[in-house]
């Protein structure tokens, strides 16, 4: 549904994880979102219920459009959450909401928009050369789960891929991760990477070492794993975290590769930016670097980690901004 330019703004704007929700206004575009709020996910039966308790407690003009990017794939008007329960119609929801226009996209597609506006002191560069400002550019991160995406440069514009490299199949390169997986193969059917790079993944990094270490685990939180592996109170939660990291290069570097992201590698989701300088010592690096005889190729690619509060609420709103343009152009 087409809107005129009078009705652009308040913008709407959500970024719907599989354990919180955040909404914001956008009052112009290039602007910051205001009056953000953050919302447990299982608090509320559903996405309208919790975009509605928002617009309850925001005052002013209520907005007519949209956009939101949720935490899995959006493929139609049926919507599915991964790593949530919430399921929903955006037909509906726009319904619902009695909004003009509802856009609803692949959380880690936002937050690929957002890249090209995120300032320098939001990026903290974990390593590599100088990015090919012309390259593709990869983006993943571990949270509720792994979110992977990237960025095609276009004509004046850039294209997000939508996929759920996520759910790529686990590759183990240590005879320490070929236990991790005979360990996890055990629980599921099918190894993904998010299986271990997550934060449910976090506890089954720490549940296999302990098992590979003949020990009986104690009852921790991906919280907990983090704390007591980066402080060294707990061995086998050290291990876990090493290997976190560890496998994180490894992905990230396979992603480097399929997309010839020579313009960047962007980490984003909620664990490594708490990991600090633990994660600039982290084997990330080396393994991200080590792929044999394109280890050079890798070695010229600069990380960065994403240290922006809302960065999938500003690339949600520039992705439908962008889609404003080529209707126009049209």
């Amino acid at each position: 549904m087409t809107t005129g330019h009078n009705n652009r703004f308040p913008l709407l704007v959500g970024d719907v994880g599989g354990t919180n929700a955040r909404f914001g206004l956008l009052q112009r575009e290039g602007e910051q979102p205001v009056s953000v709020r953050v919302y447990p996910c299982a608090d509320f039966a559903g996405i309208a219920e919790a975009v509605e308790c928002y617009l309850s407690g925001i005052a002013g003009e209520r907005p007519r459009r949209a956009a939101i990017a949720v935490a899995t794939a959006v493929t139609g008007d049926q919507v599915q959450m991964t790593n949530h329960v919430w399921q929903f119609s955006i037909e509906a929801v726009r319904r619902s909401l009695k909004l003009e226009q509802l856009t609803v996209i692949n959380d880690f597609t936002a937050l690929a928009m957002a890249l090209p506006h995120l300032k320098a002191d939001e990026l903290w560069k974990t390593g590599g050369g100088k990015a090919v400002s012309t390259a593709p550019v990869a983006l993943l991160g571990a949270g509720t789960g792994l979110g992977v995406s990237g960025l095609i440069p276009g004509k004046g514009h850039w294209i997000p891929l939508q996929g759920e490299g996520g759910h790529v199949s686990f590759s183990p390169v240590t005879e320490s991760e070929i236990g991790i997986l005979q360990f996890l193969r055990r629980r599921y059917e099918h190894v993904s990477a998010e299986r271990l790079l997550s934060g449910p993944g976090l506890v089954n990094l720490y549940e296999a070492h302990a098992a590979l270490k003949g020990v009986e685990p104690l009852p921790c939180s991906a919280a907990d794993i983090s704390t007591r592996g980066q402080d060294g109170t707990c061995l086998i939660c050290a291990a876990a975290l090493e290997s976190f990291c560890a496998i994180l290069g490894t992905v990230a570097g396979n992603l480097a590769l399929t997309l010839g992201a020579r313009g960047g590698v962007y980490i984003g989701g909620g664990i490594v930016p708490r990991l600090g300088d633990y994660f600039a010592d982290s084997p990330f690096r080396k393994r991200f670097e080590q792929k044999g005889r394109f280890s050079s190729y890798l070695a010229a690619i600069p990380s960065f980690v994403i240290m922006a509060k809302y960065p999938a609420l500003i690339g949600a709103a520039g992705f439908l901004f962008q889609q404003d343009g080529v209707a126009e152009e049209k």
